[in-house]
């Protein structure tokens, strides 16, 4: 089942390397060929490199686009949507690190996030959160409980007719309960049959987390907010 967002870990490396490329290259200018400081091609410099740093700002604090490439979220995420991921809500990533600074508020019920698979973090997922610290989760068949009360979730599809008993050891329909412990997460999608999440691969870690998913913006028939 392929469950995840191509977002490519080497681009972002390619991305930070031609923007010190271009700082080197600008203090080699001014320092070797010693270009007069009205030099029209001195200008075009500096505004390229104030736009390439005002990019790097906002895809790495602010905001970032990914693309939805399965159908582990329909009918709320279909494949082919174009997202904006709000990347400073949970706390912003200090990049290349685990570090995190100014965070607005926690994850909580409800929230639709992309993060790094826990089982390969080249990967990005996005799923929705349905269980934070000191929550119990457990599923009787196909049913959420949510410290023993079965979850209103009017986006939640389910396709798949079969019923697996928890005798058969596949957790999709019956697991739990276990309870979500600190820093960590419980994540599902919405289209519960065929979702590979925390019934399969556990807890999310808080380091994980890449954002909160904020507004389809493509394709123009598909505006608007998640939640």
């Amino acid at each position: 089942m392929i469950d995840w967002i191509r977002t490519a870990e080497m681009a972002e490396v390619i991305f930070y390397g031609i923007l010190v490329g271009l700082i080197l290259a600008e203090v080699i200018l001014r320092y070797i060929i010693r270009v007069a400081k009205g030099n029209v091609i001195l200008e075009y410099v500096d505004s390229g490199l104030i736009a390439v740093l005002l990019a790097l700002v906002i895809r790495t604090f602010v905001v970032q686009a990914f693309k939805i490439p399965s159908s582990s979220m329909e009918k709320t995420l279909l494949i082919g949507d174009h997202l904006l991921v709000n990347k400073f809500i949970y706390g912003t990533h200090i990049p290349f690190t685990d570090n995190e600074i100014l965070r607005l508020r926690d994850p909580k019920r409800g929230d639709i996030i992309v993060f790094k698979y826990p089982l390969n973090t080249r990967r990005d997922f996005i799923k929705r959160c349905v269980g934070v610290p000191g929550d119990t989760i457990e599923i009787k068949d196909k049913v959420l409980l949510v410290n023993g009360y079965a979850q209103d979730e009017p986006y939640v599809i389910h396709r798949d007719l079969d019923l697996y008993p928890r005798a058969t050891g596949n957790p999709r329909d019956n697991f739990g309960p276990v309870t979500v412990p600190p820093n960590a997460y419980f994540m599902m999608g919405d289209n519960r049959d065929y979702s590979a999440d925390s019934r399969f691969w556990g807890f999310l870690p808080h380091k994980l987390i890449k954002g909160k998913a904020w507004a389809i913006y493509w394709p123009i028939t598909r505006w608007r907010l998640t939640q």
